[in-house]
């Protein structure tokens, strides 16, 4: 493709995206969904504005790969052990399940056994990027039904090395890779070099470049080590998803991990964007039209048997049946390896062009019904935990006007919602994680499920009557965004937010919120103020101690407050304030170590 066409596509592409994603988020479908509509709009059977679609969508699986890596840096080798009986209990009994109820169905409605095979496991395969993204947005990463998904996804991703070694062999032609023994061997060794590399090599390196004290040239080391590794297991015959994953896994314990997100982030966003906007434009309207009710009874036939499994699974692993349908909703679909496995299958004529059409298209469909699946299943939710409940459990909220609403309710909002319940006051807390509802609600608590990020859910809530908001969101953008949705539209609220550093709270302020709690900062400054005490500090001298730092914390908070995006001045300006403030608490301090006044018990 030439540069022009290149920058001409990309232009097509976010204008798609910036239309379509806007308005599919207001009709509620979600972002995803917007991107798959965007894609149909410019692909081949739209608007017709990009005909390119393989090679787009082999780009775009770099949104995939960026995605595997960022995973990987959030899971250290010790907690990846730990999940090794979800992935390959749950994970291997989903991919072995799924394929042969499929391979059956496919046999039966006249497949050759080899491309009934083949149709069996790469329908077995779920989307990584349309799954974690979903897994997300509804709040699932952190329960145990987001990592049992997640524990299924990776199975899936090292069952493709498999899956793609045995279409030779369903071709008839497996006689030479039998015997290349010495190829096989070159690559256990390439990839047990690719392990020692990363384990030992990585971080030198990355300290070296840290060294040099140019951001810049972080950032291309960091793209650099997700592009190396995806390039190297593609030359391997490996997934790429796979070689970043393990990238990642092998710097989840570095210094230079938060660096790493920071520096990745971004690229992902966009080619995850891309990515569903390619898989849309895959959609071959042409083979839907001739084949439109063999193609909806099977993408049907295929929602409803992964589904089962999936539900089955979950249930004999032990999840709790509110977390249930959401673990087998989100992975329902087919997924982006369907496509490698199929077009393989396709080269080595596995399966005839015919065929290769209607899976295809019976793939994309399912991935375009995933987003209305979990829509569905929020509904059920809502409607199972949001009713209001009768018999003789007795309710913490009092009426319907609540003085105060509490939007996350994990560790850091149960301290504050049983403080406000201690003290009588009305509440009402919404949730997002299903477990933590179903839980809290088993303890008595009165929780509502749904997502604080929509208007109408905080209106149901009663925010127009609400004197006080109090935001405990995990994720510092969903916190971000309740805080502008009530000030656009809930004025009156005293708006109260956890931050979970100085960046968070950088942020409230900027945004006007004063009142907000850094998760770890009071907590510190108390053990602090015990730790002072214990080295033989006057009680009533280690509170004040502890008053000073946090005021003067506050007032360096404020001061520091950066003036714009990239300040380079930031730093300088930050190691002058720290000098002034240690000199003013030392000035303080000395003045208070004259006014001793009975604080005499240690606690």
């Amino acid at each position: 493709m030439e540069a022009s066409n290149i920058l001409g596509a990309a232009l097509v592409f976010l204008c798609a995206a910036v239309v379509a994603v806007p308005i599919a988020q207001r009709l509620g479908l979600g972002a995803v969904l917007g991107y798959l509509i965007a894609g149909i709009a410019i692909g081949p059977w739209g608007f017709g504005v990009i005909r390119d679609v393989q090679e787009i969508l082999h780009f775009s699986e770099l949104g995939v790969v960026f995605l595997m890596f960022l995973i990987g840096l959030e899971l250290n080798p010790a907690k990846l052990w730990q999940l090794r009986r979800s992935i390959f209990g749950v994970g291997a009994g989903q991919v072995g399940l799924t394929a042969a109820v499929l391979f059956a169905l496919l046999y039966l409605s006249d497949f050759a056994w080899q491309a009934a095979v083949v149709g069996g496991i790469g329908l077995a395969m779920s989307s990584t990027a349309m799954a974690l993204q979903l897994m997300k947005d509804k709040g699932m990463k952190r329960n145990e039904g987001g990592q049992l998904g997640f524990s299924v996804l990776l199975f899936q991703d090292m069952a493709v090395i498999p899956a793609l070694a045995l279409i030779p062999l369903l071709a008839g032609v497996g006689g030479e890779a039998e015997t290349d023994w010495a190829k096989i061997g070159m690559k256990i060794v390439a990839f047990g070099g690719m392990l020692i590399g990363g384990r030992y090599l990585l971080r030198p390196l990355l300290r070296f470049i840290v060294a040099a004290g140019v951001r810049e040239i972080f950032t291309a080391a960091a793209l650099l080590t997700v592009l190396g590794a995806a390039l190297f297991m593609d030359a391997l015959g490996f997934s790429m998803a796979l070689g970043t994953f393990i990238a990642g896994v092998l710097l989840a314990e570095s210094e230079y991990q938060h660096e790493l997100e920071i520096a990745v982030e971004p690229f992902k966003g966009l080619l995850l964007g891309l990515f569903f906007i390619s898989v849309g434009m895959a959609l071959n309207l042409g083979v839907l039209y001739t084949n439109l009710l063999m193609v909806l009874a099977g993408v049907a036939t295929l929602v409803f048997v992964k589904s089962a499994i999936l539900y089955g699974l979950a249930r004999l692993f032990g999840l709790r049946r509110s977390v249930r349908l959401q673990f087998a909703g989100v992975l329902s679909q087919g997924g982006e390896f369907a496509f490698v496995i199929f077009s393989a299958a396709a080269a080595q004529r596995v399966i005839t062009p015919d065929q290769l059409s209607l899976l295809l298209v019976v793939v994309t469909m399912s991935m375009v019904t995933t987003p209305l699946l979990m829509q569905g299943i929020d509904r059920l939710l809502a409607r199972r935990y949001n009713t209001p409940e009768e018999g003789h459990e007795e309710h913490h909220v009092e009426d319907d006007e609540p003085q105060v609403i509490v939007v996350g309710f994990g560790r850091f909002g149960q301290v504050i919602g049983r403080l406000l319940m201690a003290n009588k006051a009305r509440i009402t807390v919404l949730e997002r994680d299903i477990s933590v509802v179903s839980l809290m609600r088993s303890y008595g608590y009165h929780v509502y499920y749904g997502d604080a990020t929509e208007l109408e859910l905080l209106r149901a809530a009663g925010a127009e009557r609400a004197r006080t908001i109090v935001i405990t969101c995990n994720e510092p953008e969903d916190t971000m965004a309740v805080v502008r949705l009530c000030q656009q539209h809930f004025p009156h609220l005293e708006i109260l937010a956890r931050a979970r550093g100085r960046v968070e709270a950088h942020e409230l302020l900027q945004a006007g919120v004063a009142h907000f709690s850094r998760e770890t900062f009071s907590s510190a400054l108390e053990l602090g103020r015990k730790a002072l005490t214990t080295l033989g500090m006057h009680p009533h001298q280690a509170y004040r101690a502890q008053h000073h730092f946090r005021r003067l914390d506050m007032r360096m908070l404020r001061e520091l407050m950066p003036q714009r995006q990239g300040d380079v001045a930031q730093s300088s300006r930050i190691r002058e304030a720290r000098r002034e403030l240690e000199e003013i608490f030392e000035r303080e301090m000395h003045n208070e170590s004259r006014r001793l006044d009975g604080w005499d018990e240690h606690e």
